[in-house]
């Protein structure tokens, strides 16, 4: 499945967002071995979809809480649907962590990032170092490399956006990568992509992951920079909203 990049999305100037497939809805179940959910459909049919966050979730996979799927009739997949997002009442969150990195690439080419504009050419998947990949590269004739890594963060605890929701070794390489980048004259970017709409800021979840918080400090002494953003999303699709203050 294909999310088509919409010229707008919901309203007026969400250029470079994405439009959902088809979703139906359901009431989620529960979420098991990170990667299933049970649900009920609203015609009462039970269904497990394939969840597709690797992440704890913790704070948007309640029981008892409207979702919504994709459907998938391809031959060779094991589960016809894909858990796409959840009403947690005071926002609908996106759970796909394929979202953020097409949502984000497709608001850079839309230039609706101010920080990542008048790049001329954006390449995704970049290996860098020894057996690690960084998500975007952006480039232009005479302007530094730009590298930017993108982060799903769907945690969001007393208005506060928060990173991450599980002990990631994964993300502190890349901070490590990132910071290599800076110091050979690159710029070098983590960008949260919030993907909910209640969250008045950015922090780092020190107490999931105290060390990932305090590296995160340290390499953006550093150099390297830090973007955190939110999106408006809803069932019809998602975009970038706002940049979001941190809270370091």
């Amino acid at each position: 499945m294909e999310w088509e990049v919409c010229v707008s999305v919901m309203s007026p100037g969400n250029e470079g967002g994405l439009c959902w497939p088809p979703l139906i809805s359901g009431v989620l179940q529960r979420r098991y071995k990170r990667f299933l959910a049970d649900i009920r459909l609203d015609d009462g049919r039970p269904v497990t979809a394939h969840c597709p966050n690797s992440g704890s979730m913790k704070g948007c996979s309640e029981a008892g809480r409207p979702v919504l799927l994709s459907e998938h009739d391809h031959p060779r997949r094991k589960l016809r649907y894909t858990w796409e997002l959840i009403d947690m009442g005071s926002s609908w969150v996106g759970v796909n962590t394929l979202v953020p990195n097409r949502l984000v690439s497709a608001s850079v080419a839309a230039g609706k990032i101010p920080d990542l504009t008048e790049y001329e050419r954006i390449r995704r998947e970049i290996p860098v170092g020894s057996r690690s990949r960084i998500d975007l590269l952006l480039e232009s004739r005479g302007r530094r490399p730009c590298y930017v890594e993108i982060k799903n963060c769907t945690l969001v605890e007393a208005g506060r956006a928060r990173f991450p929701d599980a002990v990631t070794t994964r993300g502190r390489k890349h901070l490590l990568e990132l910071e290599r980048l800076s110091a050979s004259g690159c710029r070098a970017v983590t960008f949260f992509l919030v993907q909910r709409m209640d969250a008045e800021g950015f922090s780092p979840a020190d107490d999931i992951d105290p060390a990932y918080g305090a590296e995160l400090r340290r390499v953006h002494r550093g150099g390297v920079e830090i973007l955190a953003y939110d999106v408006h999303v809803d069932p019809a699709g998602i975009a970038l909203r706002r940049r979001l203050p941190l809270m370091l």
